[in-house]
């Protein structure tokens, strides 16, 4: 079949809208109709040559739609069932999903290659294989992706709010909650308020922090944090630094959670420095894997028994969390509406991603043809 997607062919470049030819599901995979796909700023890690894929390649990797056909052996959905990908999959088997990790899935191996575990592709044009970014490619109007990269939904959810829990939503409150292991009455310290950094916001208050600080250049996006759940908000890291010393008696921050766009040293040096004894730090946010970006005292981090540690998706479990958090937005403890700024059509992908870089958007929003 035929489907109009969004693709990258190098760095430095826009994304270009094409026709490329589909192949339907083999075994253990299924046909998928996007209904919406987020922009998350991981895909601009591509453009920007921070992540290094193999091009060309269909973007997006927070998605959620309808199966529209199933391949053999699968039993996880049917055709008519309504799921929101995981942008990291899940075999359920691994030595890390047998032990409770299944954001390590060794199944991800392959998700700046775009390409099946197999090895094969499915997005095609003129000869040329297309990969799909986290195996996913939801800038694309279909895909035929892997029976482990979905999760079903209650059908009577929106799609176009439930696909954000795909990504930024369950990254952000779970790297506050798990991998920071913020605990009623911390004080927790936020850097960079997007996409993921709200949900840190979330999550913090979730826990019951007492003091939840947010650090943000741009005012909406401080704005937008006391809306959802911190107590102060500040444009710089001494600002911030200052505050914690007041609120904590120079006790300094319990966790520093670190979701800016693109991670550099400063901000490592910062999150490092306001949380104090046994505090942690949690690098979330990405950069280029070949720069070193962490530069810290290692007597201080010894004597003052501090952790600074990587994160994946929060080190959440994407079969139970998605779902989980889905749960507690029905019940109104996780806002998802509030997040979305704006909605584009595919077509507008490239303005998305500028109001992205403008510091115009919390979340936006790609909504897919309803052909």
């Amino acid at each position: 079949m035929k489907t109009k997607a969004a693709v990258l062919h190098s760095a430095g470049k826009p994304f270009e809208i094409e026709e490329l030819e589909l192949d339907g599901p083999r075994e253990g995979e299924v046909l998928i109709k996007y209904t919406a796909a987020g922009l998350c700023h991981s895909d601009l890690h591509l453009i920007d040559n921070d992540l290094v894929p193999r091009f060309p390649i269909v973007g997006g990797h927070e998605g959620a739609g309808i199966i529209e056909d199933v391949g053999p052996g699968v039993s996880k959905v049917e055709p008519g069932d309504h799921v929101v990908c995981s942008f990291i999959p899940n075999c359920g088997h691994c030595r890390y999903c047998a032990t409770g990790r299944s954001n390590l899935c060794d199944m991800g191996a392959t998700i700046l290659d775009g390409h099946m575990p197999d090895g094969s592709f499915r997005f095609h044009r003129g000869g040329t294989d297309y990969g799909a970014m986290c195996m996913l490619g939801t800038f694309s109007e279909r895909a035929t992706i892997s029976e482990h990269s979905v999760v079903k939904v209650d059908d009577w959810l929106p799609l176009e709010t439930a696909v954000l829990v795909g990504c930024g939503v369950p990254t952000g409150w779970a790297s506050a909650n798990y991998a920071g292991g913020v605990r009623a009455g911390d004080t927790c310290v936020v850097y960079g308020i997007g996409g993921i950094g709200i949900n840190a916001v979330q999550g913090a208050a979730h826990a019951g922090a007492a003091n939840v600080i947010a650090v943000d250049p741009v005012a909406f996006k401080r704005e937008k944090a006391l809306e959802l759940g911190a107590t102060h908000a500040f444009a710089s890291a001494d600002e911030a630094a200052a505050k914690v010393a007041e609120l904590t008696w120079g006790q300094m921050a319990d966790q520093a959670l670190i979701t800016v766009g693109t991670v550099d040293e400063q901000v490592v040096t910062d999150a490092f420095n306001v949380v104090g004894k046994g505090g942690t730090v949690v690098i979330t946010g990405l950069a280029n894997p070949e720069k070193l970006t962490v530069h810290l005292s290692g007597g201080v981090m010894t004597l003052f028994e501090k952790t600074v540690k990587g994160t994946l998706f929060g080190s959440a479990n994407p079969q139970y969390d998605i779902l989980r958090l889905l749960r507690l937005y029905q019940a109104g403890h996780v806002k998802l509406d509030e997040l979305v700024t704006k909605r584009y059509s595919l077509e507008e992908v490239n303005e998305g991603y500028q109001d992205l870089r403008d510091g115009k958007n919390i979340r936006g929003v790609i909504m897919h043809s309803a052909d």
